[in-house]
């Protein structure tokens, strides 16, 4: 309904040239559309080289002013009528003796489809890199995760100087560049990375282009830190080069401070599909000792780690046209991770069983050991595409649990378990993209093939923590749980494009195929002190299951774009063919199913500064592996799962659909976003928990179930140059409706949370500067039918960064974090204070921080959660109060 009222809009455009008095174009004059009588600006053009201009607008008024402006031409206004027509001008020579010239560069500029910022006009005296300024600019922001978004989207390039050195990891490059460094951030909006798809096939998403002051840089931050107690180290050194020909990465990051400099070597931006496929390398995680909780607070309090991790990037040209790349990156990460924490969980009664209490104190240890390796080969040009990715990940981790469990708070039932897990992993892929151009027409090729081994291993001692049938419990005995999955994956296809009047056509050909491998048994180990372990199996506890989807396909992609519209759909006919197989267990079921699963999306741009869009799609899916075992399997100590082997493979059909209107205003420094977004997702299997003794077995019934979704969210930021203060609000409502069972009990769940958020920093004072963010949330769950819940969730958090500059090159900082919970009648609040001393060495660019963190010496977080089938209390441990002594700098 939004975008169709958009589209109602009295839109009129105007056009025409520019010329001198000798009746030559003049490029580069600035045309604007204004209603008379008033300073605001309705739309703008610059004219071409030709001197021709194009401007469309959007007024009430009968009459609006036409503004034509060029230097050393005298400015000329009309009034013309709200209507669409043609307007030359001859504008007349003005010479203007400049007796002083001041230069100011704009903070935020706009030219095409990028949009500019001047760093210097957001940063503060505190910030150091560009990371500490990024989440400043008006209309980006970075998440935790360090995701960059744009208007509430992620990116999908981050370039330093045009070139993607990183391919997609940039949160080294973002964390540790220094913000002198930095000339200007661009956003290049509806960003197509491969050259010889722009302007045949549009993007809605947009890229970040970081701009250096100098084409050649050596650059880059260190840290080194100690303090306590107990003993605390932290080590960051991050050279970096950035070259015409070649750029360059080294990082090596230690500590035991609670920072996650590990995950700087995550996947944030994927490019599009024409590139490849590229992932973040995982585990299929299938077993687990039990984990402690995590609170809602940043990781620096509660993460008790000692992290070391290294990582390379490198780039080259390797050809004189600069047209091929050569990158290889390579990282490696060993983290020691302790956790505690306290729960107290109140499982709802249902009609055919009570209410329960379950206690647990759980005590963990993580161990990871992985590295990676990455070679690419890019040739990325107007008259061609070549990307052959190829990637090997290798991991040995280890997990270590320790838990005390009490059921219905009863000293005789409290039970005592240690847990270990054993988990190498090996991972190998290679992606290869390639676009030929072929007389008027592209032929594209993709191949992507995949193959991974886990090995896992689950030892609970003794058995008797276990409620286990055909296990007989005792002190002396273990129970072990292993499994091995083999996974194969291949993807291939061909397409070619044709292009014609701003529309491209691309038919395609493709085979999908995924097999996986699945064995696992879970033995029982009875303890001898005369003779050797001996295993007594159990028939029932047993997999050798074979999963293979085979998946050919054809499909058309319809790609339009010109100065105000852009579309891309995507119409394929899938041949879904999924058998599993696992003779010992009785289980031979199969898939062959057609279906067509279209996309869409559109997208219009007017008035100069706005766009509307709307997507829809449908998709299948038919599980994986892990839906189809029937051997019970122990994938934590405190859960079972199986499917019957009667059940069919499940068959998942989702419908979506969304709209989306955009502001962004570079003239007054004005961004806003909206978006709804519905979704339907029918199922065939409902899950059916039941939950005996504080444990849960699962297992899966065949009925015909939904899961509904709906939510809006919104979102304004503005600067305000006079008061230098860069603020925004966002709101989001969603609501999700579900059938489920629970001890096989049917109900249907329904879950509404919203969220409102604010944030600002200013830097209007030259002794202060603040930054402040707020959230505030509500969650609503309410179960009817056999299981009846009504409860409620408040939440509140907030961070506020406040710095003093009493002397200069002195700066007092303080921090103060802010988590509350409010549910069933609970309330819990979680105050956390820093301060900080820095003196900085201004001629070597070094600075010196003394800093105490959690003052207040909070040792445990408390808050209530509500679930689908309980409430639970937690308690976690946090870390204590502990000062660092830090000396920061430049490398150069």
């Amino acid at each position: 309904m939004i975008f169709i009222s958009v589209l109602s809009f009295a839109q009129k455009t105007v056009s025409g040239k520019i010329t001198d008095e000798d009746g030559v174009g003049i490029p580069s004059a600035s045309v604007t559309v204004e209603e008379p009588g008033k300073d605001a600006i309705l739309a703008y053009g610059i004219t071409n080289a030709k001197g021709e201009y194009k401007v469309t607008f959007t007024s009430a008024e009968s009459n609006v002013d036409l503004k034509v402006k060029a230097f050393n031409q005298r400015p000329l206004t009309k009034q013309i009528t709200n209507s669409d027509q043609t307007m030359s001008f001859t504008m007349e020579s003005e010479a203007t003796e400049i007796k002083e010239v001041k230069l100011k560069t704009k903070m935020v500029t706009a030219k095409g489809d990028t949009i500019s910022y001047d760093l210097k006009a957001f940063d503060s005296k505190s910030d150091r890199t560009l990371a500490d300024v990024l989440k400043k600019l008006p209309g980006i922001e970075v998440n935790t995760d360090g995701t960059i978004l744009y208007q509430g989207n992620a990116i999908n390039k981050f370039y330093v100087n045009g070139k993607d050195l990183m391919e997609g990891g940039y949160g080294t490059i973002n964390n540790s560049l220094p913000k002198d460094a930095v000339q200007k951030v661009e956003v290049l909006e509806n960003h197509q990375p491969v050259k010889i798809l722009q302007d045949k096939v549009p993007s809605d998403q947009a890229a970040i282009n970081i701009k250096l002051k100098n084409s050649v840089t050596m650059t880059g931050r260190g840290e080194v830190g100690v303090g306590g107690s107990p003993l605390l180290w932290n080590v960051k050194l991050t050279p970096m080069f950035f070259g015409q020909k070649s750029q360059w990465v080294v990082n090596y990051k230690a500590n035991n401070v609670g920072e996650q400099v590990e995950n700087e070597g995550n996947i944030l931006s994927f490019g599009n599909r024409f590139e490849g496929k590229r992932i973040n390398a995982s585990q299929n995680d299938w077993l687990n000792v039990e984990n402690a909780s995590t609170p809602n607070l940043p990781v620096k309090r509660y993460l008790m780690n000692s992290v070391h991790y290294v990582s390379a990037n490198y780039l080259t040209n390797i050809d004189k046209k600069k047209e091929w790349e050569l990158k290889a990156n390579a990282n490696y990460t060993n983290n020691a991770v302790e956790r505690e924490s306290y729960s107290k969980t109140d499982y709802f009664a249902t009609t055919d069983t009570p209410a329960s209490t379950v206690l647990q104190n759980i005590h963990n240890n993580f161990y990871t050991d992985k590295a990676k390796g990455e070679l690419i080969f890019t040739k990325n040009a107007k008259k061609g595409f070549f990307k052959n990715t190829t990637s090997f990940s290798q991991y040995w981790n280890a997990d270590r649990g320790i838990v005390d469990r009490t059921l219905n708070s009863s000293v005789n039932s409290t039970r005592h378990g240690d847990e270990a897990v054993e988990s190498p992993t090996t991972s190998f892929q290679n992606s290869l993209s390639t676009i030929i151009p072929w007389k008027e027409k592209m032929v594209n090729i993709l191949s992507y093939v995949s193959y991974q081994t886990d090995r896992q291993s689950l030892d609970v001692s003794p058995s008797s923590y276990l409620e286990i049938p055909g296990f007989l419990p005792t002190s002396k005995d273990f129970v072990n749980q292993n499994l091995r999955l083999k996974t194969f994956e291949a993807n291939h296809s061909a397409n070619i494009g044709f292009s014609t009047k701003g529309w491209t056509f691309t038919p395609e050909v493709g085979f999908n195929f995924k097999s996986t491998d699945l064995v696992s048994s879970l033995l029982n180990i009875i303890t001898n002190p005369f003779t050797n372990p001996n295993p007594i199996p159990a028939s029932q506890y047993s997999n050798n299951l074979s999963y293979t989807t085979a998946t050919p396909y054809g499909s058309l992609g319809v790609n339009y774009k010109n100065d105000s519209w852009m579309l891309y759909a995507n119409f394929p006919v899938n041949s879904n063919n999924i058998k599993a197989d696992d003779p010992l267990r009785l289980v031979d079921k199969e898939v062959n199913k057609v279906t067509f699963e279209p996309s869409v999306f559109a997208q219009y741009t007017f008035a100069s500064f706005w766009k509307a869009s709307v997507n829809a799609n449908i998709n299948n899916n038919f599980g994986e592996i892990n839906t189809a075992y029937s051997g019970f399997l122990m994938t934590s100590p405190n859960g079972i799962s199986t499917m019957n082997p009667n059940n069919p493979i499940p068959q998942n059909n989702n419908k979506s659909a969304g709209t989306r209107i955009e502001y962004r205003n570079p003239l007054n420094n004005l961004f806003f976003n909206i978006n709804y977004r519905y979704s339907d997702a029918k199922r065939n299997l409902i899950s059916n928990p039941t939950i005996v003794g504080g444990y849960t077995v699962m297992e899966y019934l065949e009925r015909d179930n939904h899961i509904l979704n709906n939510g809006y969210n919104l979102e304004v930021g503005k600067y305000f140059p006079k008061f230098k203060t860069n603020a925004s609000v966002s709101y989001s409502n969603n609501t999700a409706k579900s059938d489920a069972f629970l001890n096989n009990d049917s109900y249907t769940n329904k879950n509404n949370s919203q969220s409102m958020g604010v944030k600002f920093n200013n830097t209007y004072f030259s002794w202060m500067s603040i930054d402040y963010n707020a959230s505030f949330s509500r969650t609503k769950q309410t179960s009817t039918g056999r299981v009846i819940s009504n409860a409620a969730r408040k939440g509140f958090t907030h961070n506020l960064g406040l710095f003093f500059y009493p002397i200069e090159n002195h700066t007092i900082g303080f921090n103060w974090d802010q988590v509350n919970t409010n549910a069933a009648n609970e309330k819990y609040n979680n105050g956390f204070y820093d301060v900080s001393y820095q003196f900085t060495w201004a001629k070597k660019k070094i600075d010196f921080e003394l800093k105490w963190m959690n003052i207040a010496n909070k040792k445990v977080f408390e808050t209530y959660d509500i679930n689908t089938s309980n409430i639970s209390y937690t308690r976690i441990q946090l870390r204590p109060s502990q000062v660092m002594f830090t000396v920061k700098f430049n490398f150069k």
